[in-house]
């Protein structure tokens, strides 16, 4: 018996089906198989329907799948990087042999003046900007909200990467959000801390209002070689670029690489209109990561707290060996007492950062006013020790007193808050021998 969808074989109009779950492209009838320059449904074994469909390299963002219901068509419009025009899309969701399908019906808007009205109307700014924007106020964090819109408007525009840029505390610029197509190498890890001199004259237009198109990379090399040089390392031939404000000062940019020369002439536009959603993204998330830091950080010495501690555990890769290293701040309150509490905070701080020095990269907390905690995941017993030591040695060095315990298991499932308790009996035999070899009597510092 046919399958339902090889009813639309001889369907003058683009149709494919692929597997909800696996996204495995399952069919294509032949206006579709022409188009993307296939012969027969055999070499669709394998591929992956973003990988053929959208020039991607992992399931599209912007996927409608879970919107998706059996007997209901949803109907949209989206530009297609591949076929480079837009279309318009019906989607449903058939069921065959206990396995969910999507099937998708893309209609070109040319070819009828019914559709050339549909055409005209999506080609209206606004309403790209609203799918957009849809899809964007889907997700959940304001960081996925990003990377959802540069995606859209990277595919809507026929573009081959989008970014974000934002000022760090240098005043330099790091690429903070990037979206590449499939083929298209990701350059974010190579654009962190940009000195100001790349970008400065963009900042220039940037406070007058203005923002950047470049249609021929060369147009720049003779007044900006150090500009030119960077850009033709990334393979970028042309681009938009758009201030993003904040309170009136511009705290970055965004943009996109190597459109098609009919998008260059309304990208800067949608830019403009997008980039007022952007900063307020960004906006949010910065709040949610100043709550979050609230929650998490201790404010004093900028490591987690008990909250991020009890998180680092329950998140923690099992099966691993686990090393503890249990620290107090000894003479704390005879500090206070004598030189006030900024003395105090002082103290706290740089034995923070000794240990800092010593297990930076692990899980570091301070767990209550004087205890420090070291949680070290998949480390070796000897590098225990060996940082273990050095801490000590510092702490001599900058005659800081710190009682520290330190233990070391071959397996973290043992239990931890075992682990942490034979490492803090461990800190208070260190911190009973202080007191003993000092003469200092123990009482008077507690």
């Amino acid at each position: 018996m046919k399958k339902i969808w090889e009813f639309f074989e001889n369907m003058d109009e683009v149709v494919y089906v692929s597997d909800v779950d696996s996204y495995d492209l399952v069919y294509m009838n032949k206006k579709a198989l022409e188009l993307y320059g296939f012969q027969s449904l055999g070499e669709l074994a394998g591929k992956k329907c973003y990988e053929i469909l959208q020039n991607s390299s992992s399931p599209c963002s912007i996927c409608n799948n879970q919107e998706l219901k059996k007997d209901h068509f949803k109907e949209w419009l989206f530009y297609n990087p591949i076929l480079e025009k837009h279309m318009m899309l019906k989607d449903t969701v058939v069921e065959e042999d206990g396995r969910r399908y999507r099937v998708e019906i893309a209609i070109d808007p040319c070819k009828q003046e019914l559709r050339g009205n549909m055409l005209r109307g999506y080609e209206n700014l606004e309403a790209t900007i609203n799918e957009g924007l849809r899809m964007a106020l889907m997700q959940k964090t304001p960081s996925k909200t990003l990377e959802v819109l540069l995606e859209y408007m990277g595919k809507a525009l026929g573009g081959e990467r989008t970014y974000i840029f934002e000022k760090n505390e240098k005043g330099h610029d790091d690429n903070t959000y990037e979206w590449v197509a499939s083929g298209v190498s990701p350059e974010k890890e190579n654009l962190q801390d940009l000195p100001p001199e790349v970008c400065a004259n963009w900042y220039e237009n940037f406070s007058i209002g203005k923002h950047i198109v470049i249609k021929k990379l060369a147009d720049i090399k003779e007044n900006n070689p150090l500009q030119y040089d960077i850009l033709k390392r990334q393979n970028i031939h042309s681009l938009v670029v758009v201030p993003l404000y904040d309170d009136g000062e511009a705290i970055g940019f965004y943009g996109v690489d190597n459109l098609p020369k009919e998008s260059l002439e309304y990208a800067s536009n949608m830019l403009q209109i997008m980039a007022h959603f952007i900063i307020s993204s960004l906006r949010r998330r910065n709040l949610i990561r100043r709550l979050r830091d609230m929650s998490y950080c201790d404010q004093l010495t900028k490591i987690g707290n008990r909250h991020a501690m009890n998180e680092f555990i329950e998140n923690r890769q099992r099966h691993t060996c686990l090393g503890i290293v249990y620290c107090d701040v000894t003479g704390l309150k005879r500090l206070n007492d004598s030189e006030g509490h900024e003395a105090g905070d002082r103290l706290i701080i740089n034995a923070c950062e000794s240990l800092k020095r010593a297990f930076g990269g692990h899980g570091l907390f301070r767990i209550g006013g004087d205890e420090l905690l070291a949680i070290c995941t998949g480390m070796e017993e000897q590098e225990l020790w060996e940082k273990t030591a050095q801490l000590k040695k510092e702490l001599k060095e900058k005659k800081i007193h710190m009682a520290v315990g330190a233990v070391w298991e071959t397996d973290s499932l043992a239990g931890i808050d075992r682990l942490i308790s034979a490492a803090e009996r461990k800190m208070y035999q260190d911190k009973a021998e202080y007191y003993r070899s000092s003469g200092i009597e123990r009482r008077k510092e507690i």
